[in-house]
């Protein structure tokens, strides 16, 4: 690996995100447009995403279970406004078996419609519901500006997909789920979010609400990272989906999908925590969370021998450990490599360290180094572990605060927006022709806040309904 050094971080935020990505070694490139090769340690690292909320998935009362990769166009056009929100994006099979098809395949997109015709077969009284699915799996929307991780044709996600008998029902399933999302990115991603509610025009095709938690990255662009949805009674009427309620009569379920961790929170935890010296993962997540560089040590010696007892001991505690025995590298290369692969605390023993029953213990948050006696390694690591979580936290959201504005008008702040992007509360009419002002400064209304601290529009005089939060995204 090279020591190469990275673009500067500040000046050129966007060709270091790239080079960190492939140096790194989490992804390279595929010889599909728009798609990436997803090496172990992103894979590994996506994996420990998925354990964390699969976990509160299934505690939450959800199965995992798998539906066809290969949706029938005719599903996907049931829906007007699917349809309509979908189609750029579609990739679609017109032949197999050496002939075409009577009717052509979707790539899966996404799964509501072949999960809702599904749920129809399923859902005949009131006795089966809630239902409450999830899966694990890939989808494709052909994404014409890939970006690794952040944007790319075929991605990785869960997509969990509910019916419920009532809408207060589906409404109390949309927020909680997003909630998870949000503990996810805050508890273990180390990432402050924004959550609110989208538009009418950047809403999920075919919802009634869409629910959303953002980010904002260090160059000060937005990254929706993830979205839950109340389809209420929409797609349940496109499919028929019919149940005898508890008054013996015939109704619509109502439905949601929420679709909150992709691949695209590991291109979130590149651009949010990474420094001009490569990736800085959070403990909690990281693949490898200590690795134990040997100094002067030979195969089998007691350096060695004390390296391979550390890494036992710390294994047994749950402490992902890795011993760097490559022999053919020098300590510093090691440094360096791993550094840039952002694991959270390096250990270093050598003759000198035996001695005195020590290690040199480096935090790669800070670069801090300190000497530790390796009895006391058993309750050290965690705790600086969980250190490093609540700094790399709280250093997040003071960059989050400091590029986050509040100005009454779009006039007097679109300028700076277009050239500095950040982030930028204010009121709104919620009128869709002042919405597609902001597309001058290439800016989109992120999510709507709860709050209403302005008492006007940002683009006309007409007073706010509510609170907006405005940036240019990925």
């Amino acid at each position: 690996m090279s020591n190469q050094k990275l673009p500067d971080i500040k000046q050129n935020f966007s060709e270091w995100y790239n080079e960190i990505v492939f140096k790194a070694e989490l992804a390279d490139h595929a010889p599909v447009r728009g798609c990436i090769v997803i090496r172990p340690y992103g894979w590994q690292l996506w994996e420990n995403i998925k354990t964390v909320l699969d976990a509160r998935i299934k505690a939450t009362g959800h199965q995992n279970c798998s539906f066809p990769l290969l949706i029938p166009e005719s599903f996907i056009k049931r829906e007007a406004k699917h349809i309509e929100g979908f189609s750029p994006e579609l990739a679609v099979v017109t032949h197999a078996g050496g002939k075409k098809l009577e009717e052509p395949l979707v790539v899966r997109p996404t799964s509501e419609t072949i999960i809702h015709y599904m749920f129809a077969q399923w859902i005949k009284s009131w006795r089966d519901l809630p239902m409450k699915v999830n899966q694990w799996c890939s989808v494709v929307r052909w994404e014409m500006r890939a970006r690794p991780f952040l944007r790319t044709s075929e991605f990785n996600w869960q997509e969990g997909h509910t019916a419920h008998a009532t809408y207060e029902e589906a409404l109390l399933e949309a927020k909680m789920m997003m909630q998870e999302y949000v503990n996810l990115a805050q508890n273990y991603l180390a990432i402050p979010v924004i959550v609110g509610r989208k538009s009418e025009s950047e809403k999920f095709a075919g919802a009634d609400l869409t629910y959303t938690y953002e980010s904002f990255m260090q160059d000060g662009k937005a990254l929706q990272m993830g979205t839950s949805h109340l389809l209420s009674q929409n797609f349940a009427v496109s499919f028929d989906m019919k149940f005898q309620n508890q008054a013996g009569e015939m109704a619509y379920p109502h439905l949601t999908s929420w679709c909150g961790a992709t691949t695209r929170l590991i291109g979130a935890i590149i651009a949010v925590h990474g420094d001009q010296n490569g990736l800085v993962l959070p403990p909690k997540i990281a693949p490898v969370q200590v690795i134990i560089v040997p100094i002067a040590a030979k195969l089998g010696d007691a350096v060695w021998q004390k390296a391979l007892e550390i890494k036992a001991n710390l294994e047994k505690i749950g402490i992902s450990t890795q011993f760097d025995e490559r022999d053919h590298l020098r300590p510093g290369a090691k440094f360096y490599e791993w550094e840039l692969k952002g694991v959270p605390l390096r250990l270093e023993i050598g003759p000198k360290d035996l001695e005195q029953n020590q290690v040199v213990i480096a935090e790669r948050l800070n670069s801090t180094k300190e000497n530790l006696l390796i009895h006391d390694l058993v309750t050290a690591v965690p705790a600086k572990l969980q250190l490093m979580h609540d700094q790399m936290f709280a250093a997040a959201k003071g960059r989050l605060q400091a590029m986050w504005h509040k100005i009454d008008k779009l006039s007097e702040f679109g300028n700076q927006l277009e050239e500095n992007a950040g982030l930028y509360q204010t009121g709104w009419c919620l009128d869709g022709e002042c919405e597609i002002k902001l597309k001058t400064y290439k800016a989109t209304i992120r999510c709507l806040l709860d709050t209403g601290e302005f008492k006007n529009c940002f683009a006309c005089d007409k007073p706010s309904k509510s609170d907006v939060i405005i940036g240019k995204a990925y």
